[in-house]
């Protein structure tokens, strides 16, 4: 009697487990979902609490190609600087001011890669609001959020690191190109100052008019190869610094040709391979 009743229990208690088993199986398929169903709302707060990008920005669409080439050219442009600029203009000089002219690029170069960074860029390129037919705004003060995936409204297939980049090789050269101007006559200390002053003042809002919506590219005008904000730009600074120093000390007594026309040559060369990425 007890050997029925302990089998019976037995097999009430395997049913009953193969019961739970069973609905525990017809369960899971529609338990699944949860995890997914748990992180679209996580993925919408996610985007939701995600920064809201400038208005000069947009996001990267990365085209590889596009990236190589820009940064090639940028290395093309840094390049007709230093060593192209400082050879041209350190060949055209006399000798005892061989070394100060060509230092004069290379500082030139130091300054606006770190001025570039902190504001200049952020002035040149990026929407100024009500103001933004002259000047841009203050959205890339430091650099400050300019992160991997983001892109400038001008060119959508690349960094926008690789645009700024790009961009500081010709705030870059504009400034320089003005050496040639005053050679001979202008102290470091105020090279240096002017520079600066002038970089901030003029070369940003002027290549924010032309380049990044202010009021002359508004009214169509069209700049090719840097013809207004680089080469018109410096011309007339160059002009303006000449006639304000006036002649060099000298000037029609003594002998000022070039002292090395091969220096002039070589950097003349580096500026013509240049080219190809300006």
């Amino acid at each position: 009697m007890k050997h029925r009743l302990w089998t019976t229990l037995t097999l009430a208690a395997g049913s009953a487990l193969m019961a739970l088993s069973a609905t525990a199986q017809d369960a899971s398929p529609e338990a699944a979902p949860a995890p997914e169903a748990a992180a679209a709302p996580a993925a919408e707060a996610a985007a939701a609490a995600a920064p809201a990008l400038p208005a000069h920005a947009t996001a990267l669409k990365l085209d590889s190609g596009d990236t190589a080439w820009m940064l090639m050219s940028t290395a093309l442009v840094l390049l007709m600087t230093i060593p192209g600029l400082a050879l041209f203009y350190a060949g055209m000089v006399r000798k005892k001011n061989i070394l100060a002219t060509a230092a004069q690029s290379f500082a030139i170069t130091a300054i606006v890669t770190v001025l570039w960074a902190v504001i200049g860029y952020s002035i040149a390129f990026t929407n100024g609001g009500d103001n933004n037919a002259y000047v841009g705004g203050l959205d890339r003060l430091f650099l400050h959020g300019m992160g991997s995936g983001v892109a400038h409204g001008l060119a959508g297939t690349i960094p926008e690191s690789v645009f700024m980049t790009f961009q500081m090789t010709f705030a870059i050269i504009t400034p320089a190109l003005i050496c040639g101007a005053f050679a001979d006559r202008m102290k470091f200390s105020a090279l240096v100052m002017f520079m600066t002053l002038w970089l901030l003042i003029v070369y940003a809002p002027v290549a924010h008019w032309v380049w990044a919506g202010g009021f002359l590219g508004s009214m169509g005008v069209l700049d090719f190869a840097g013809g207004t904000v680089v080469h018109f730009n410096a011309g007339v600074a160059g002009l303006v610094c000449s006639l304000v120093l006036g002649p060099r000390l000298g000037h029609g007594e003594e002998d000022m040709s070039g002292h090395n026309l091969l220096y002039a040559l070589i950097g003349a060369s580096l500026l013509w391979v240049g080219w190809f990425g300006f």
